[in-house]
C-alpha cells in the first residue's frame, strides 16, 4: 500500500474521487468535519486533507456554492478543467446551460455511446435529465458554465404571451432562444445607450449577464432604479413592468430564463 493510502486508511478516509459538474453529493462524513475540507453548499469541493506530516491534494472539479437557489431553480457555476474525465454520474433535473467560454466536451453513456458538445462563449442550451455517464472537456482551455437546474414541471396555466411581452414590444432587442414546457429562454442585446419602451415580465426569471451591465429601470409610477452587474453574475427577478435603458457606452448582452412553474 502506498504511503498516502496507508495514512488515509488510519482515519477510514476513502481515496479522493473526482466529482462531476451538477452532481448531488453524499452526506458530510465525520472525517471531513475534523479535517480541512471545504464544502460549498450541497456541492463538495475537497481542496486539501491535512494529516500529521502529510498533505494530500485532491484534484476535483472546482465549483462555487449555489449562486442562487429557491423552490424553482438552483444556479451553479462550474469551472471544468480540460482533459479530466469525471466519474460516472447522472443529472436528475433538466437544466439550462449558459456557456461563458468556448470549448468541446465528450459525454459518454454507461453503454459507451459518445456525444460531443461544441459551444461558443455566450451559447445557451437545454440539457435534459440524463442517465449515468462520464464527461470530459476535450478542448485546450478550461470551461466555465452557468448551470440552471429546473426544479419544477411546467404549469400550463402560466404564460408569458401577454400584450406587453418584450418579444413583441422590442423584437430587435429581445430574441427567443428556445421554449418548452418548463422555461422560456431569451437573448437580450442592448446597443450602447439603447432602450426598450414599457414592457412586462409575467414570470419569475433568472438573468445571466454575458457582459457588464448598468441599466436604468423606470416603473409605471415613475420610480427609477439602477440595475448593475458584472459579466458572469446572475440575478433573480419576479413579475414586473418597466422601461429599460442601457446607460453604458458599450453594448449589453444577457440571457433571460423564465420559469413556467
Amino acid at each position: 500500500m502506498k504511503t498516502w493510502q496507508a495514512a488515509l486508511s488510519i482515519f477510514d478516509v476513502p481515496s479522493p474521487v473526482l466529482q462531476p459538474s451538477g452532481c448531488r453529493e453524499p452526506a458530510i462524513p465525520w472525517w471531513a468535519k475534523s479535517l480541512s475540507v471545504q464544502y460549498d453548499g450541497p456541492m463538495l469541493r475537497l481542496n486539501r486533507l491535512f494529516l500529521p506530516g502529510l498533505s494530500v491534494a485532491a484534484s476535483l472539479l472546482a465549483q462555487t456554492p449555489a449562486t442562487l437557489e429557491n423552490d424553482q431553480v438552483r444556479v451553479l457555476t462550474a469551472h471544468d478543467q480540460p482533459h479530466v474525465k469525471h466519474a460516472l454520474h447522472e443529472h436528475k433535473l433538466n437544466r439550462v446551460m449558459v456557456y461563458l467560454t468556448a470549448g468541446e466536451q465528450d459525454i459518454v453513456t454507461q453503454d459507451g455511446k459518445k456525444t460531443t458538445l461544441k459551444f461558443k462563449a455566450g451559447d445557451v442550451k437545454w440539457s435534459p435529465s440524463t442517465g449515468m455517464h462520464t464527461s470530459e472537456v476535450t478542448s485546450a482551455d478550461p470551461v466555465t458554465i452557468i448551470e440552471l437546474e429546473v426544479k419544477k414541471p411546467g404549469d400550463a396555466s402560466k404564460s408569458a404571451a401577454i400584450a406587453l411581452d418584450p418579444l413583441k414590444v422590442s423584437p430587435s432587442v429581445y430574441k427567443l432562444e428556445f421554449e418548452n414546457a418548463q422555461v422560456r429562454v431569451m437573448r437580450v442585446k442592448f446597443p450602447a445607450h439603447g432602450s426598450v419602451p414599457e414592457h412586462e415580465h409575467a414570470l419569475n426569471r433568472v438573468v445571466v449577464y454575458l457582459t457588464d451591465q448598468d441599466s436604468k429601470l423606470t416603473t409605471p409610477d415613475g420610480k427609477v432604479e439602477e440595475s448593475k452587474h458584472k459579466a458572469g453574475q446572475v440575478s433573480w427577478g419576479g413579475p414586473t413592468k418597466h422601461k429599460e435603458e442601457n446607460v453604458l457606452d458599450t453594448p449589453v448582452e444577457v440571457i433571460v430564463v423564465e420559469f413556467k412553474s
